[in-house]
C-alpha cells in the first residue's frame, strides 16, 4: 500500500536522531567501549549459496579476524531483497546491524512502485566489496550451443520456455528482461528466493535458462550440469576467457554486471564506518581473498565510503531507464 504521509519516515528519523544523540553522549562520557564490543549481524537479502551470500561470508570472515568480534551472516530472503533492506534501514545506527547490499537494491528503487527505502537517504555507504559478471546458462536438455541457437530454439518453442532468476529486481532478472527486449522473445520469468533454488530447478529442467552470477553457477558448468553460452559484461571474464560476451554473440548493446558491498543504517558514526571500510580494503590485499575472488570471477578495488556512495547513486540512476525499457513490473 502506498505511503500516504511522512509519518513513518519521521518516526524513523526521530529514532535515528535519538540513537545518534545517545551514542554521542556515551562517547563524551567515556562510557562506550571500542567498536565492536559484541557480535555484529550482517544481513543478506538472499538465500544461502547465492553469490551475495558467498561474497558476504568471505568478507564476514575477514571482518571477524580483523576486528575481533564475530560478524554473523543472517539470510533474510524475500521481496527481491527488500525485506532485508527495510529491516536494516530501520535498525539502530550503532554498527551492529549491517546490510550486504547487492545491485538488486539499486534496481528495486525503480522496479517496485512502493519501495519504502531509499539507498541514498537511508544508509551510510561503507565499502564496495566485489563486482562479478553474470553468465547465461542453460540446462543440458536445451539443444542450443550458443546464444543465436538459444534465441532460435526459444522462438520456436516459446510457450514451453521460461527463465529463472534469483528474485524480482535482481540483475539476473533484469538481464533476462534486457535479453527479451533485445531479441523480441516472450519467455516467462520465474523468480526464486536466491540463486541456489533457481539453479536446482534449472538443472532439473523445470526452467530452461538463466542469467546467473558467475560465482554461483560456474561450479555447475564445470561439473557438466549446466552449459554456459555467454557472459553479460562488455569484455570477457578472466575466469572464462573462451566464453564470448553477449555482444560478441550478436545481442547488443548488452552490458550487465553484479556488485555487492556493505552499508549501514543512516547515522552510523563515521569512526565505525571508517573502521569497517579500512578492514575490508585490507582484506582485498590478502592472498587468500584474492584466490577466493579469482575462483568466483569476482574483482575488488580499494574504495572509500564516499566513492561507494557515489557509485550507488550512479547505479540507481543508470538502472532506472533499463527497468522502464523492459516494462518489468512487480507488486
Amino acid at each position: 500500500m502506498p505511503v500516504s504521509s511522512s509519518l513513518p519516515l519521521s518516526r524513523r528519523g526521530i529514532a535515528r536522531a535519538a540513537a545518534a544523540l545517545l551514542a554521542t553522549c556515551a562517547l563524551g562520557a567515556g562510557a562506550q567501549t571500542a567498536y565492536p564490543s559484541k557480535p555484529v549481524r550482517v544481513v543478506v537479502g538472499f538465500s544461502a549459496g547465492g553469490t551475495t551470500d558467498v561474497v558476504a561470508r568471505i568478507m564476514a570472515k575477514e571482518l571477524t579476524q580483523a576486528l575481533g568480534q564475530t560478524f554473523m551472516v543472517d539470510n533474510k530472503p524475500g521481496g527481491g531483497s527488500n525485506i532485508a533492506t527495510d529491516l536494516v534501514a530501520a535498525a539502530p545506527a550503532d554498527g551492529y546491524t549491517l546490510l550486504f547490499v547487492a545491485v538488486t537494491s539499486a534496481i528495486n528503487q525503480t522496479l517496485y512502485p512502493n519501495v519504502k527505502f531509499d539507498l541514498n537517504r537511508d544508509f551510510e555507504a561503507v565499502a564496495l566489496g566485489a563486482k562479478v559478471p553474470n553468465v547465461l546458462v542453460v540446462t543440458p536438455n536445451v539443444p542450443a550451443k550458443n546464444v543465436k541457437e538459444l534465441i532460435a530454439w526459444a522462438k520456436a518453442n516459446n510457450d514451453k520456455v521460461s527463465y529463472a532468476s534469483s528474485g524480482s529486481g535482481t540483475s539476473i532478472h533484469m538481464a533476462g528482461e534486457l535479453f527479451k527486449v533485445r531479441t523480441g522473445l516472450q519467455t516467462q520469468h520465474v523468480p526464486y528466493k536466491g540463486s541456489a533454488p533457481a539453479l536446482t530447478d534449472l538443472m532439473g529442467g523445470q526452467v530452461q535458462f538463466m542469467f546467473d552470477n558467475m560465482p554461483s553457477s560456474w561450479p555447475q558448468v564445470q561439473g557438466g550440469k549446466l552449459r554456459a553460452l555467454a557472459v553479460t559484461t562488455k569484455t570477457r571474464s578472466p575466469s572464462a576467457p573462451d566464453l564470448p560476451t553477449m555482444e560478441e554473440s550478436g545481442v547488443a548493446p548488452f552490458d550487465v554486471s553484479s556488485w555487492f558491498g556493505l552499508i549501514a543504517p543512516k547515522g552510523t558514526p563515521k569512526d565505525i564506518v571508517d573502521k569497517l571500510n579500512k578492514a575490508m580494503n585490507a582484506a582485498f590485499d590478502k592472498p587468500e581473498v584474492k584466490e577466493a575472488y579469482a575462483k568466483l570471477g569476482a574483482v575488488a578495488e580499494h574504495n572509500t565510503p564516499a566513492q561507494f556512495s557515489s557509485f550507488i547513486r550512479s547505479e540507481v540512476s543508470n538502472w532506472a531507464p533499463v527497468v522502464k525499457a523492459s516494462g518489468a513490473k512487480v507488486d
